[in-house]
C-alpha cells in the first residue's frame, strides 16, 4: 500500500499561530529533526550538517566546499551566478535553523549556526562579484552578531558560569557590532540602533540580577585609559589566571 503523500494529519494537530514562533524538535524513526510550522505547511530541518540534509559536492555544507575550493582560486576570482545562488540558499537555511534554536533555547547551537553564517559572509565578501551582492549579506551582519552574542551569554548563564564572563561576552559582541557600523561609515548610528541597545539592556539586567560591578575586562580597559599601567598589569594577571581555569 502506498504511503499517503499529504501532511494533513500533521497540520490538523499542529495549528499555526500567527503571533508566535511555531517550532518543535521531533524524533523520526532514524533521527531527531527540527520542524517549523508556517502558515501553509511546515519546514523540516536537519540538526546536523546542512539544514536541508544535502552534501554539496560531497561536503557537509556549501561553506566547507568553498573553503576547500578556495585553495585553487586565483587572486582575482569572483563567484559565478550559480555560486551566488548556492551561497544564498545556505544563508537562508541557516537563518531558519538559527531562529528555531533560539526559540528552543538551544543556545550552543545558536552560536554554532551564527558562526557558520558569519564565516559564510566572510568568504562571500572576499570573492563577491559586486558591491550590491556583498551588501545584501553584510547588512545583516549586526543582526547575526546580536543573535550570537545573546545566545553565547545565555549559554554561559545556563551552564552556571560566572555572570561576569557573560557580561564580558556581551561587551565583546557590542564591540564587534560597533566595528561593523564603523566599517559602513555609520559609526554615529551605533548608539541609536535598536540591536546594541537591546544588548546593553540585557547586560545591565545581568549586572543587576547577579550584582556584578565592573568586570575584570572593564577594569583593565579603564586602567589603560587612565594610564595606570601597574594596575593594568595586575588585572592582566588576574584575567590570565581566571581564563586558565
Amino acid at each position: 500500500m502506498n504511503e499517503p503523500q499529504d501532511i494533513d494529519h500533521i497540520l490538523k494537530k499542529w495549528e499555526f499561530d500567527p503571533f508566535g514562533m511555531n517550532v518543535r524538535r521531533v524524533q523520526t524513526k532514524t533521527r531527531s529533526v527540527l520542524q517549523m510550522r508556517i502558515e501553509m505547511g511546515l519546514l523540516q530541518l536537519e540538526i546536523e550538517g546542512r539544514p536541508d540534509g544535502s552534501k554539496p559536492h560531497g561536503y557537509d555544507t556549501y561553506l566547507d566546499y568553498l573553503i576547500a575550493a578556495e585553495k585553487e582560486w586565483p587572486d582575482d576570482y569572483h563567484f559565478s551566478e550559480d555560486e551566488c545562488i548556492q551561497i544564498d540558499r545556505e544563508f537562508v537555511q541557516y537563518y531558519h535553523r538559527r531562529i528555531c534554536w533560539l526559540q528552543l533555547k538551544e543556545f550552543r547551537c545558536v552560536v554554532a549556526d551564527a558562526d557558520h553564517t558569519l564565516n559564510l559572509m566572510d568568504i562571500s565578501k572576499r570573492y563577491s562579484p559586486d558591491e550590491g551582492w556583498t551588501m545584501s549579506h553584510e547588512q545583516y551582519r549586526p543582526f547575526v552578531l546580536y543573535h550570537r552574542t545573546q545566545a553565547a551569554a545565555l549559554h554561559l548563564i545556563d551552564n552556571d558560569r560566572d555572570p561576569e564572563i557573560a557580561i564580558e561576552e556581551i561587551n565583546l559582541g557590542l564591540q564587534c557590532i560597533r566595528d561593523v557600523f564603523e566599517s559602513f561609515g555609520a559609526g554615529e548610528h551605533f548608539e541609536r540602533d535598536e540591536l546594541p541597545n537591546r544588548l546593553i539592556e540585557f547586560r545591565e539586567d545581568l549586572r543587576q540580577r547577579y550584582k556584578v560591578g565592573q568586570t575584570l575586562e572593564e577594569k583593565l580597559k579603564q586602567a589603560i585609559a587612565d594610564e595606570q599601567y601597574e594596575q593594568a598589569a595586575k588585572l592582566r594577571d588576574q584575567l590570565a589566571k581566571r581564563n586558565s581555569l
